[in-house]
């Protein structure tokens, strides 16, 4: 109603039935101009359906000229539309505000205040009236008032004349208030329209899906899904072992255990693993069969019935039982009229509805679906089931009805809802599935089961075998443990340091997953009595997960080498010089945990910026035995200096914001220092090196300018100390080496910006969804030319915004481990575009290029929302009548913006039009162009400093 049959309409009264289920599409075209009086929906139906269903017929305009219900062939085949079929009474309708009115000023005159509760507590005598052959019927335009008042509503049957009088005067009433208001239908031709009535066929025909090719399974757990036929349908259902559900048969709120076979035409519900034995050796088919919770003078029991898909729940007719009559059921089983009804019972009563059949208390035992089931099969026991069942206390299905205890029902459906569900939740994560376990975390700390959904966690992950499995289990304990918080405490994003937790990390990176996960749950105890400390448990658990992943990741060092080479003389400076990057495609694809467990692909350009190579690091030995650090620009005046003379010194190395922290972990990472070794820092140089080392790393980039700085400046460093310890190291060997230092360092991030800024030129780095980690590049190569043309259209643009990504990545983390549907597709796509940009560059297709570049970005904000400030799109929005395309680097949220522009060399244009712009802030454009070296080594004199690019070894690295 609220979002495909209400929209548009003009402020007025809907009614809606609540008998029938309608299927509504999208957009059903209701055209409300010039609307006024009542409007009624009708579906389509076929002429057959139509014999028991109301049908409007109408004019040309729509206008409604009467009202059929259960017409004659006759008057139906008045009503059949182009389509061949008529349009069903929906039991939805729209009253105008004035029609409303009209209507509404009746319920004070009598005699329709009989109609109200205000009349009642008056003393009237109640009187029925119908909304559609009543209040709608002397509004269809073919009707006269003397056929009106004489009729009576089909639903009233044949009553006394004291009540025929009444309800004339009711009608009297009616049409003076409402002949006047017109009457006009809407009919929607692709909707559906289903009465929900007595019939078992029709209720199972609406539960199924006739035509489907496949079982529906919703909110179940199936062990063997391909023992379910096409077109059954299983909901709430833990189906374990081999259990066979035929077609169009429905499963319900079930707990069983194979082997069970389960024919066509069937409907099971309420029924638990206690109850499948009953059920082995049986193949049922066109029966209904449910499970009951009554509550029989206070006690609570369970009892079970049993009928026919074809029984009829009439009291006129002949009647049937289990599908067959009822001489044939009583001949079958043994069973006698006397054992259902009692003997003054009037032939005419006599009925499925009246018939004590269901056994709810024995006094021996339990009841099960066997004192039910046995009238199946009676011969096979010869009479014992019988005789067990005249024993029994039995109810007819009339008098069970104010026995059924729905509260129970309840509890019961819920449990066996969590319990599917947390097999699910188990099965998901074992089996490294793309599902989302959001709303299942939402409906179990909503429904108060909160607990045992941890505790599933943490079997799952002290279980792994891997430690993707294991990290994406704690990362939804920290899921569960923020729904819990309902959205107070705090951010999620948070540091996860706190002294409390450090035990149970420390198991974790010792490798004792089972510990390390059993110390998290028992200091998670603690934390769970409001919702500031359970927000900050979720951010220790993420840091939990942070260990696990980077765990993970540290089997790229399993690709990791050097190869000895002449150690270089004290003094000698060893210097490397490396581009930035730009990535064009495929970003957060190599974030770990994505890269190993969905595979990443990324598209990155190895550039100078302003014709410089603006990242680098040298490194030299020096005779005293400590670390000489230094950080900052080129130019000594701003760098920051400091000297580590022993092991406490490096102590903060897993600390990012700590002075020095990467120089002094590429230290521990290139083996030069063993951090945990009991031997003092100097007597380590000084065995291994006869001295120390001085490192100095420089940028000349702003800080987060997304060209993927830190990780380059990783690698220039790392290669640089290998170097002058003798060491030669491979650019690939130097690639998994810096995502081993950065999980070292606990920053995190992939491996895209070590792979475009130390490989030269246009390349695919790829990594495949398995463990260890291992980073593959291809080299692509454009047309003659094409490099060139690059340079000329390619752009950069310093926003002045500084990027925050270390918030973004726990953000995309979260999201991936959730599964988020639109995350999880996002990153596909990342990858597969990946592959068509990598061809566009083969081809030399600009214009694709820039399509691509700005697809890229909408990507990226899907990835990471909030990663595009109002000024940078703001400045997009400037620059996009002159680009073909343009992205924020790297994740985004400031830094610089990267553009190809649609005619060569233009910085000085985009300078002129950004300039006429007001309130863009620091913004300055910068020149770009490929760089075809990538990483370059050098060895210098003791006392050269270095000025400009000198010869290279980058052939020898």
């Amino acid at each position: 109603m609220t979002h495909r049959l209400g929209p548009g309409s003009p402020p007025g009264v809907w009614v809606c039935s609540t008998d029938m289920l309608l299927s509504v599409p999208p957009n059903p075209g209701i055209n409300w101009d010039g609307f006024r009086g009542t409007r009624v929906i009708a579906f389509p139906g076929s002429l057959t359906y139509a014999l028991n269903h109301g049908v409007y017929l109408t004019d040309s305009q729509g206008f409604v000229l009467d009202i059929y219900y259960q017409g004659t062939k006759a008057e139906l085949q008045r009503c059949v539309g182009p389509d061949g079929l008529v349009p069903l009474v929906s039991g939805v309708v729209f009253f105008s505000v004035e029609t409303a009115e009209h209507l509404l000023a009746t319920h004070v005159s009598p005699p329709l205040d009989a109609c109200t509760y205000m009349g009642l507590d008056s003393g009237a005598q109640p009187v029925q009236l119908s909304l559609f052959f009543d209040i709608l019927l002397c509004m269809a335009r073919n009707v006269n008032r003397e056929n009106f008042l004489a009729g009576r509503p089909p639903e009233m049957g044949q009553g006394d004349a004291d009540v025929a009088a009444y309800l004339k005067g009711a009608r009297a009433q009616l049409w003076r208030e409402l002949r006047d208001q017109p009457l006009t239908m809407v009919y929607v031709p692709d909707g559906g329209y289903s009465y929900m009535t007595a019939d078992a066929s029709e209720f199972l025909h609406s539960l199924t899906m006739p035509g489907v090719a496949v079982a529906q399974i919703v909110h179940s757990q199936v062990e063997e899904p391909q023992l379910l036929e096409a077109s059954c349908s299983v909901v709430s259902c833990l189906l374990e072992g081999p259990v066979y559900l035929g077609p169009r048969s429905v499963l319900q709120h079930c707990h069983l255990r194979g082997p069970i076979h389960i024919g066509a035409g069937c409907f099971v519900s309420g029924l638990d693993t206690a109850h499948s034995e009953a059920l082995h050796g049986l193949e049922l088919r066109d029966l209904i069969l449910q499970g009951h919770h009554v509550r029989l003078h206070g006690s609570l029991s369970r009892a079970f019935t049993l009928v026919g898909r074809l029984d009829s729940w009439e009291r006129q007719g002949a009647g049937m039982y289990l599908n067959m009559s009822w001489n044939e059921f009583f001949k079958k089983t043994g069973i006698r009229d006397w054992d259902l009804w009692d003997p003054d019972t009037p032939p005419s009563d006599r009925c499925l509805l009246s018939a004590r059949l269901f056994p709810v208390l024995h006094p021996m035992r339990a009841l099960g679906p066997q004192d039910v089931l046995w009238m199946l099969y009676p011969q096979e026991d010869r009479g014992e089931a019988l005789r067990a069942w005249r024993a029994s206390w039995r109810l007819s299905w009339e008098q069970l009805q104010p026995c059924l205890d729905r509260a129970a029902t309840l509890a019961s459906r819920r449990d066996l809802f969590f319990c599917q569900a947390l097999q699910k939740a188990r099965h998901v994560l074992e089996a490294r599935q793309d599902l989302c376990l959001l709303p299942l975390i939402r409906a179990a700390v909503g429904e108060g089961c909160s607990g045992p959904l941890l505790a599933t966690l943490d079997k799952v992950a002290a279980g792994a075998e891997d430690p993707g499995v294991a990290a994406r289990a704690l990362a939804c304990v920290a899921d569960v443990l923020g729904c819990m918080a309902e959205g107070r405490g705090g951010l999620r994003s948070g540091p996860a340091a706190n002294p409390e937790w450090i035990q149970p990390f420390s198991y974790l990176e010792c490798g004792d997953l089972v510990r390390g996960v059993e110390a998290l749950a028992q200091e998670r105890e603690k934390w769970l009595s409001r919702p500031a400390l359970l927000v900050r448990a979720a951010r220790h658990y993420e840091g939990a997960e942070q260990i696990l992943i980077r765990q993970a990741v540290m089997t790229s060092q399993h690709f990791v080498s050097t190869q000895p080479v002449e150690l270089t003389a004290l003094g000698q400076w060893v210097v490397t010089e490396c581009p930035a990057r730009v990535d064009f495609s495929g970003g957060w694809s190599d974030t770990p945990p994505i890269a190993y467990e969905l595979g990443g692909a990324v598209l990155g350009l190895a550039v100078r910026v302003d014709g410089c190579r603006p990242i680098g690091a040298k490194a030299r030995r020096i005779r005293e035995p400590e670390l000489r650090l230094a950080v900052g620009p080129r130019q000594d005046e701003m760098t920051m200096k400091m000297v580590c003379r022993s092991l406490d010194d490096l102590q903060d190395y897993c600390q990012p914001h700590a002075p020095g922290a990467l120089l002094k972990a590429a230290f521990i990472c290139s083996g030069i220092v063993h951090i945990h070794s009991e031997i003092p820092l100097c007597e380590q140089l000084l065995h291994s090196f006869n001295g120390g080392f001085e490192l100095h790393t420089w940028s000349e980039l702003p800080h987060g300018s997304g060209l993927g700085t830190s990780s380059i400046l990783a690698g220039a460093a790392l290669a640089a100390l290998q170097r002058a310890a003798g060491r030669a190291v491979g650019t690939e060997a130097l690639i998994h080496a810096v995502l081993h230092l950065e999980q070292v360092l606990t920053t995190g991030g992939g491996w895209q910006d070590q792979v475009s800024g130390l490989m030269p030129g246009i390349k695919v780095g790829r990594s495949r969804a398995h463990l260890p980690l291992k980073v593959e590049v291809e080299e692509i190569t454009v047309p003659e030319g094409f490099v060139q043309k690059i340079n000329d259209h390619l752009l950069l643009v310093y926003t002045g915004k500084t990027r925050l990504a270390r918030n973004l990545l726990q953000d995309v983390l979260r999201n991936w481990y959730a599964r988020l549907p639109a995350v999880v597709q996002n990153a596909r796509r990342l990858v597969r575009q990946t592959e068509k940009c990598a061809e566009a560059f083969r081809q030399g297709n600009l214009p694709l290029l820039g399509q691509y570049l700005t697809s890229y970005w909408e990507q990226k904000k899907l990835m990471a929302p909030g990663c595009e400030p109002l000024a940078v799109r703001r400045m997009m929005d400037i620059l996009a009548p002159h680009v073909y395309g343009q992205s924020l680097a790297g994740a985004g949220g400031g830094g610089f913006l990267y553009l190809l522009t649609k005619e060569p060399r233009q910085k000085e244009a985009l300078e002129a039009v950004l300039a006429k712009a007001e309130g863009l802030g620091n913004y300055s454009v910068h020149l770009v162009e490929v760089d075809t070296q990538g990483l370059s080594l050098q060895l210098l004199g003791s006392d050269m400093y270095l000025c400009g690019a000198g010869p290279s070894e980058a052939g020898n690295t």
